[in-house]
């Protein structure tokens, strides 16, 4: 089409006539209102646009009409497809325009519905007549709805609950069963009565139900039993008015509940007993406020409110938190892990005494709030057992160390001030000190432990005398003095001003006796302020004060004994001196002693020998001549029993005299050579206990076959027991085990014992030997058949004593039994002797058994 020819059909009046007409409808429309002319050659322009263009697209209706395709700009991408589809087609079949879609304009996104319809002109051109309006709202509401309806159905779906409709008269309409436990069919269900279905109660029940909710409008509920293959089992039944004179019944199995309701209420029943019985305090309160619900019994006693008196109100208004950190701490962990175990905290009672309780809480839904069940176990009890086991400990580890001090110190003003430190370190008393009350002195300090807060008495000191006995008389019965609170105690103004002077609240004092003697006090003040003094303190320090009198006795007989020591040193020093000098002289008569011995003894043995050889020789030239003389034969019984331990050889006989012969009797020769031979086996003996006392005997130890050894003895003692027409019975067995002996000393012992039976007792004597063996000795018996000793002449046969001067005879004997024990001895035995039963005397003596061990014997 020409452009003359358009411009023609729209001339100026026309066209300000239809803009007019079209703008005036546009301002009440919710829309677009626009013409769009398509030409004959395919072209296409937009004569008009209303203004509501702005408000649908923001975008101004200039640019539109410039430039109608910045509208395709603004369709949603899954849109687009539609929209060209449909200008597609009527395009072509110029058939009306309809779409819906969506634009995204820069205040979001909008649903838009647009229509046009296309109107021939006279030229050949069609013009389209649109209107483009905003749906945005309907569309949401549409989509809500379909939400909503497919909530309602997913919800209907979703309830397991049997649903009818039934009309005023009890008519069953309709029903919803899926998922519900139906015996009954839809068909069987349906079009019937409920007095048909239920039972008569339940039908009554049902159609008073359904009269009241048609007529009040309301919900209304109610339950009942109906008998099923299952058993009895319970229902709720929920009626609303669902349409003119029919109810819809919401039919559900509560059987379950029915039965957790009656388990929750015996579980409510043991709950609430359990609740109100426990012996620890129990409450419920607000997660946030901590206000209580509800208390027991228990707390009321633990904490001294009333029932009425806590529920209602918060911890924080009863002040029950001492540290509110603690309540803090307990929130967080509920509000973590909902539950809070075995929290140690402090509580106030209603008095002002502080508790502490090990609490535990969890969170509980009550009523569809969050609240906190908690339970409280008092340990206050416990604590303070356990603070004043502690105290006990440290007490007796205070004590134990003072007195070890004691024990292992002789520095009493060490061991006062350690004491005076360690007490009040224990006490946590702001002063403790050691006091001396002496008669000359006055009071002084010996030992003090202060804080350098408060003044020190230590160099403080009086004399007067009244303010001294006043305080002797608050300590005197040895009494522990408790002082809680100075100012109410009943003192002179003296000791007031004194406590004044040195800052002292309150005063502990314990006397330190030594004896029934006031020594001094063990004291410790509060400076600080009043206090209870607790009795295991006041324990503590009677017990300190008992350790110092101990520490101060132990001092004043150390001093004592030094004292006495060093008098006892001069006194050791001149008996010293003394004994020396004595030693010195008892030495040197010693040395006269053997120079005596053995000067007189070689003497007098070389004078006898002499005599013996002079006597022998007379003899026996008296016999060789066939002499006859008086006592001719064998010697004495003396002379035969006679046994020397240094026997000396016979003397060479001398060649016949050429002399006269000496008018001389035999008899007197034999005694003459008796006597001799008796002073001279005394000088032996002498010797040689001087020789064994001196140096020792020289024994040679060896392993010796006891039996073996008697054989050699026997041989010795034929001719003495010949001469005695004595006997001697061998019942020693010969397995005896070896022994350590020197053999030459065993035979002259063994010779010895028997000559000395031999020397107290007429001839025809009978010995009987014998030998044992007794825990790792061997023990050798001689019994004769003799005379007897009386038991102290037993025990004192082996002794070195003095006997009768008389009796020479009988003190070579001794000095040789003598002798004998010193050689029983030197072996490591033992050596003895007692009386028969019947008569005579048995000898005995023991040696040990050979050892390995005993060959290293010196």
């Amino acid at each position: 089409m020409d452009e003359t020819v358009v411009t023609s059909l729209y001339t100026p009046n026309c066209q300000q006539e239809a803009i007019n007409l079209l703008s005036k409808l546009a301002v009440n429309l919710p829309g677009i209102i626009f013409q769009v002319l398509q030409q004959q050659d395919g072209s296409v322009f937009v004569p008009y646009v209303s203004s509501g263009c702005q408000y649908l697209s923001e975008i101004e209706p200039e640019a539109v009409q410039a430039d109608f395709r910045v509208l395709y700009k603004l369709i949603h991408p899954q849109d687009i497809k539609a929209f060209t589809e449909s200008i597609a087609v009527c395009s072509t079949n110029l058939t009306p325009w309809h779409w819906q879609g969506r634009l995204i304009t820069p205040s979001g996104i909008k649903w838009i519905q647009g229509t046009s319809q296309a109107e021939l002109q006279g030229n050949g051109d069609f013009l389209w007549n649109g209107l483009v309006i905003d749906i945005t709202d309907r569309k949401l509401a549409e989509e809500k709805l379909l939400e909503s309806e497919a909530r309602y159905k997913a919800i209907l779906d979703a309830i397991p609950d049997l649903m009818f409709r039934i009309s005023r008269d009890g008519e069953y309409l309709d029903l919803k069963s899926e998922g519900a436990n139906l015996t009954l069919t839809r068909e069987e269900i349906v079009g019937k009565h409920v007095q048909e279905l239920l039972p008569s109660d339940v039908a009554t029940i049902s159609l008073e139900a359904i009269a009241k909710t048609l007529d009040t409008g309301t919900l209304q509920t109610c339950e009942y039993q109906l008998p099923t293959p299952l058993g009895v089992r319970d229902y709720e039944a929920r009626l609303v008015v669902s349409g003119e004179d029919e109810v819809l019944a919401i039919v559900r199995d509560i059987t379950d509940r029915k039965q957790a309701e009656i388990s929750l209420q015996n579980l409510a029943q043991k709950f609430a007993k359990a609740f109100s019985c426990s012996p620890d305090s129990i409450t419920i309160s607000t997660i946030q406020e901590g206000r209580f619900i509800e208390v027991n019994d228990s707390f009321v006693e633990l904490s001294g409110y009333e029932r009425d008196e806590a529920i209602g109100k918060t911890s924080f208004e009863l002040d029950i938190w001492v540290h509110d950190r603690d309540r803090l701490k307990l929130v967080q962990e509920l509000q973590d892990t909902g539950v809070a175990r075995n929290l140690e905290v402090e509580f106030r009672q209603k008095s002002g005494e502080i508790i502490t309780a090990i609490l535990s809480a969890e969170v509980i839904d009550l009523d569809g709030n969050k609240s906190i069940l908690a339970v409280h176990h008092d340990i206050t009890e416990r604590k303070q057992v356990e603070a004043q086991l502690r105290l006990s400990a440290q007490r007796d580890r205070l004590l134990a160390e003072t007195l070890v001090r004691i024990r292992s110190s002789l520095n009493l003003d060490q061991i006062l001030q350690t004491t005076v430190t360690e007490v009040r370190q224990f006490l946590q008393a702001d002063r403790v000190f050691i006091s001396l009350n002496n008669a000359n002195l006055g009071v002084r300090t010996l030992a003090e432990s202060v804080d350098r807060k408060y003044p020190s008495v230590s160099g403080w000191s009086t004399n007067d005398e009244a303010y001294l006995q006043e305080i002797r008389n608050l300590l005197k019965d040895n009494l522990v003095r408790v002082f809680e609170d100075i100012t109410q105690m009943a003192v002179s103004p003296k000791v007031r001003a004194h406590c004044r002077k040195f800052q002292t609240k309150a005063s502990l004092a314990v006397p330190i006796m030594l004896g029934d003697e006031l020594f001094g006090a063990l004291i410790a003040n509060q400076c600080s302020g009043s206090r209870h003094w607790q009795p295991i303190e006041i324990d503590l320090l009677q017990q300190m004060s008992e350790q110092v009198a101990i520490a101060i006795q132990q001092s004043q007989i150390c001093q004592k004994l030094a004292e006495l020591n060093t008098n006892l040193e001069h006194q050791v020093e001149e008996r010293t001196a003394q004994l020396q000098q004595k030693m010195q002289e008892v030495e040197k008569l010693h040395r006269v002693k053997d120079v005596v011995l053995h000067t007189v003894a070689h003497d007098l043995r070389t004078s006898v020998m002499g005599n013996l050889m002079v006597l022998k020789n007379l003899l026996n030239h008296g016999v060789e001549s066939g002499e006859e003389v008086e006592g001719q034969g064998a010697g004495s019984r003396e002379e035969r029993g006679n046994f020397l331990f240094s026997p000396l050889p016979s003397a060479p006989r001398s060649p016949a005299s050429s002399q006269s012969p000496i008018p001389v009797s035999r008899s007197i020769i034999e005694r003459m050579i008796q006597g001799n031979d008796r002073q001279l086996t005394m000088i032996n003996s002498l010797l040689e206990i001087n020789s064994c006392e001196k140096q020792g005997i020289d024994i040679k130890l060896e392993p010796v076959q006891f039996s073996n050894l008697l054989g050699g003895t026997f041989a010795q003692l034929e001719p003495i027991l010949t001469q005695n027409q004595a006997t001697l019975k061998n019942l020693v067995p010969a397995d005896l085990p070896l022994v350590m002996a020197d053999g030459t000393l065993l035979q002259k012992v063994l010779a010895n014992l028997v000559a000395h039976s031999l020397q107290n007792n007429p001839p025809g004597l009978n010995f009987i030997l014998s030998a044992t063996v007794e825990a790792g000795m061997i023990r050798i018996q001689i019994q004769d058949n003799g005379v007897g000793m009386s038991k102290l002449e037993c025990d004192r046969l082996f002794d070195l004593h003095v006997r009768d001067p008389q009796d020479c005879c009988s003190t070579s004997i001794g000095l040789k039994m003598y002798l004998c024990r010193k050689v029983i001895k030197a072996h490591g035995g033992e050596i003895g002797v007692t009386n028969n039963r019947k008569r005579g005397l048995t000898f005995w003596f023991t040696l040990p058994l050979f050892t390995s061990s005993a060959t290293n014997r010196p």
